[in-house]
This record gives structure tokens, sequence and C-alpha cells, in this order.
């Protein structure tokens, strides 16, 4: 078998209207590192944020001479694990943070979604207590 083209995946990019209000929610709300930020030689504001217990980075980035960000339903969404349901559930409610769907209660997992500021998904999922 010949050797994969790709060896690892580094980041995913999500094109934003306002870098500042996303990086402020995933990194207040969610918890997730500003690892770096820079502007780009074409004028696109980026920033790369960490995961806890993962490699690979998330980029957002703001390119105005794009227009606006529009995202479609259903089009693409984020999955984080989260630890516990409860807690987690309380403290995106002390937030203001409203679900969009959910909570569902699966086999192993419970699941649900929130929404970023642009309106990409975000699925927070949680393992059952046994």
């Amino acid at each position: 078998m010949e050797k994969p083209l790709v060896t690892k995946l580094l980041h995913t990019r999500f094109r934003v209207s306002d870098l500042e209000r996303t990086v402020r929610f995933y990194t207040e709300i969610l918890g997730l590192t500003l690892a770096s930020h820079h502007t780009s030689p074409r004028g696109s504001k980026i920033a790369y944020l960490t995961v806890p217990g993962s490699e690979e980075e998330i980029e957002i980035a703001e390119f105005s001479g794009s227009g606006d960000v529009v995202v479609p339903p259903d089009l693409v969404h984020l999955a984080f694990s989260v630890e516990n349901l409860e807690q987690t559930l309380s403290r995106l409610e002390k937030l203001g943070v409203p679900i969009t769907d959910g909570p569902t209660r699966g086999r192993n997992t419970t699941f649900f979604f929130i929404d970023a500021p642009e309106g990409y998904e975000i699925e927070l999922i949680a393992p059952n207590p046994v």
C-alpha cells in the first residue's frame, strides 16, 4: 500500500465577520486558548485557537474584502467533548448561551448544540453517567 499523501490534520479554518467577538466566545465561553494571531499579507486577520487535549488548531479568519459571513443551517459544526452534562448546561445558562437543540441522550453519550457568534453550530458531547 502506498504511503498517504497527508500525515496529520493541522487546523480547520472558519471565516467570520467579527474576529474579536468570535475569539472571545471560544476563549471565554468554551475555554479554548488563543495560541497566536496575526494579519496575513493580503489583510486577513487570523487567530489560531487550541483545544485542551487536541493537537489540531482552529483557525478563525476575518477578511472584510469578502463581505459578511452567512452560515447556512447544518453546513458544518465543531464537536467538543465535555466532562459533565449538568455542569456544562448550568454554566452556559449563567453565561446566557442558549441551547439550540437537545440535549439528546444516546446509548453512551448525551449531546446538545449551541451556536457560535457567526452561526456555526457547536456540538457538546458528554458521557452518560454509569
